[in-house]
């Protein structure tokens, strides 16, 4: 532990606490390993919070990346260049949307999907100027600006970084009659959703809540905007969650793996009627749209349907929750997911907490990491096989076994 003792003391005494890593130093990735400074090698159970869906550093990702950076990196947006309208044309081909408007971050994605939104009940619903609210679901997590966390309740998240920012109208998850009530109110303008509750614990809604609540924001005029960040790009077995009950978003935001993890790429995509609200100088970003990130992001996007990851992780994901279900220890109170986005709860025993559990799986070849103290996500890349998979699988049942005992 030596060298990695000393890349930690460094994060430790030069960077800002704001994360709790596991004890592991990385510095080498291929496919779905990863590799420590000291040469060990483990499966990648968490895939960077869904950026790596293609796996770590797939070799047409990283060769497009090297052929561009070599040739032009960013212009800006004061400029026209050559790679962004053929990104465009392919991604809103790709996914089936008039226009997209292309940023760097998630939690910028998201801002930019609420501007557009309220923007839109203003021009085209005609609210009221500074009345428009948006409904969101408790348990949320669309990133750490100061906007989001204005309707985050989670404390570690929100507390002593207000003032909040208003507009904002919170209903509990999967609670369709929650939503039917604000919905009655005039001053609504969207409603903000994550398919599945990545960050909460894979919390998956009941099947035909999403197509409910899409329809019902449909005969009230109000625009359903899906954060497909972490559960889109093929990781849920659909390339969007959504796709799951056929419902189409009048906003999709993306990001994480749409560039494979290997540069920030994200976008939000919606028809003419309402991304043509946005008028030049209203919305934008230095580094959005730059030539690195669109030829990036079209070979990721590429890939994806190439390699058939959809169907890979929707047939691998039924068999890695058959074979959770199958652990025989009473540490496992709930297992859930879709596709290879997954989730077990851990009940704490002889002192062993999820966090130690995670801990077990690192001595033993395999890193994932814990939400909420009792939660243990399994996201591994979608590039993954069956034999691996079984792999995994022993590797986590061995794991939490012996925890147990």
């Amino acid at each position: 532990m030596e060298n990695s003792n000393k890349y930690i003391d460094l994060e430790n005494k030069y960077g800002a606490h704001n994360y709790h890593p596991l004890p592991v130093v990385l510095n080498k990735g291929k496919g779905v390993f990863l590799w420590d400074v000291e040469g060990k090698k483990y499966y990648d159970f968490l895939s960077s919070y869904s950026a790596v869906n293609q796996g770590h550093c797939h070799p047409k990702i990283i060769s497009a990346l090297n052929h561009q950076s070599s040739k032009l990196t960013l212009t800006s947006r004061a400029f026209y260049n050559d790679t962004l309208g053929e990104y465009e044309k392919f991604i809103t081909s790709y996914f089936g949307y008039d226009k997209v408007l292309p940023m760097n971050t998630g939690a910028e994605a998201v801002e930019t999907a609420i501007k557009i939104c309220r923007k839109w009940s203003y021009q085209k619903k005609k609210l009221k100027e500074g009345s428009a609210k948006i409904i969101v679901c408790d348990g949320n997590f669309h990133g750490r600006t100061t906007t989001i966390i204005s309707f985050s309740n989670d404390p570690d998240s929100r507390n002593e970084f207000g003032p909040y920012s208003p507009g904002f109208i919170n209903i509990p998850y999967n609670d369709i009659d929650a939503l039917s009530e604000v919905l009655k109110r005039d001053d609504i303008a969207g409603f903000l959703i994550e398919p599945i509750q990545g960050e909460a614990g894979v919390v998956v809604p009941e099947e035909g809540y999403l197509r409910q609540a899409y329809d019902m924001c449909k005969d009230s005029n109000v625009l359903f905007i899906a954060d497909e960040i972490q559960t889109g790009i093929a990781r849920t077995g659909k390339m969007l969650a959504v796709d799951h009950e056929n419902v189409r978003p009048d906003i999709v935001i993306l990001g994480k793996a749409i560039s494979g993890g290997v540069i920030p790429v994200s976008a939000v995509l919606a028809d003419d009627e309402i991304m043509m609200c946005i008028r030049p100088g209203e919305h934008g970003s230095t580094f959005g749209g730059n030539p690195l990130a669109n030829i990036v992001a079209q070979t990721a996007l590429q890939v994806v349907k190439d390699e058939s990851l959809c169907e890979n992780a929707y047939n691998l994901g039924v068999k890695l929750r058959k074979r959770l279900k199958l652990i025989k220890s009473d540490m496992i109170e709930i297992v859930r997911g879709k596709g290879l986005l997954n989730a077990i709860s851990i009940k704490p025993k002889n002192n062993k907490t999820a966090w130690d559990v995670c801990l077990k799986l690192r001595d033993n070849g395999l890193l994932a990491k814990p939400t909420h103290k009792t939660i243990i996500r399994f996201a591994p890349p979608l590039v993954i096989n069956n034999d691996q998979l079984e792999d995994c699988c022993d590797i986590i049942e061995n794991s939490i076994i012996e925890c147990d005992t």
